[in-house]
């Protein structure tokens, strides 16, 4: 069942000369979120390579989360496709379904040809016990903020507009093999865990591309973070955040 979003009936355009910019104001406001959490991942490794204590390192992320939040709300009344939550009961269904299945996906899928690199995760433990306050922005971050921001870029920009730079008028359910290909691999390449990225980018674009709401995919990876985090805290398991 595909649900009907007048929102992307957009008339063909005219040709965009060749003296336009790469990337139009609607690009970067998708574009500087995600760019922001990227710098604040350098810098913590350029960091930590320099000594820096890991306890204080920790605190990165809270930074990291709140600078991307501030700047998610910012632009929040451009995005258009996230004005209000239009989402209906079968679709929201199938998109916590299907986010679920991700989680059990992603902590499955870690074999060691499977892993990129050895993540030393987010330890939220300072002198042997959990800091709390730490879990539950690491929690309300990955389940809160990061979906929006990553399913902003990789769906709403990156998707549309490897087929046209007009990615606005781009239909999410006419976007060609070559567009989900290149944004699959490369979310899941972005990831340590790099099967198991491919797996959820495909998910979560075949979401975008069936309902045509981008609050499908951001549900389905709300609910996959928020649930690993649970899942990471309850195991022990702190090299999977």
């Amino acid at each position: 069942m595909t649900e009907h979003d007048d929102r992307y009936a957009v008339p063909a355009t005219a040709a965009i000369p060749a003296d336009a910019p790469m990337f139009n104001r609607a690009a970067w406001i998708r574009i500087l979120p995600f760019a922001a959490y990227l710098v604040f991942i350098v810098a913590g490794d350029v960091l930590e390579r320099l000594g820096v204590r890991p306890d204080t390192l920790r605190w990165l992320y809270p930074a990291k989360i709140a600078l991307v939040a501030l700047l998610l709300a910012l632009f929040w009344r451009r995005y258009q496709e996230l004005s209000r939550f239009r989402l209906a009961p079968l679709p929201a269904s199938i998109a916590l379904a299907t986010g679920v299945a991700v989680l059990v996906l992603w902590i499955t899928l870690d074999a060691g040809w499977m892993v990129v690199g050895s993540p030393p995760g987010f330890d939220p433990r300072v002198g042997g016990r959990i800091d709390w306050l730490l879990v539950a922005i690491r929690i309300a971050g990955a389940a809160l903020v990061v979906p929006i921001m990553e399913e902003l870029f990789w769906r709403s920009f990156l998707m549309r507009w490897v087929d046209d730079p007009d990615f606005e008028s781009v239909e999410p359910s006419q976007l060609s093999i070559k567009s989900f290909v290149i944004t699959v691999l490369l979310f899941g390449f972005e990831h340590n865990l790099w099967l198991a990225g491919i797996v959820a980018g495909a998910a979560y674009s075949l979401l975008y591309m069936r309902h045509r709401n981008l609050w499908s995919p951001i549900l389905a990876h709300a609910v996959t973070n928020g649930l690993l985090g649970v899942w990471v805290v309850r195991t022990g398991n702190w090299s999977y955040w």
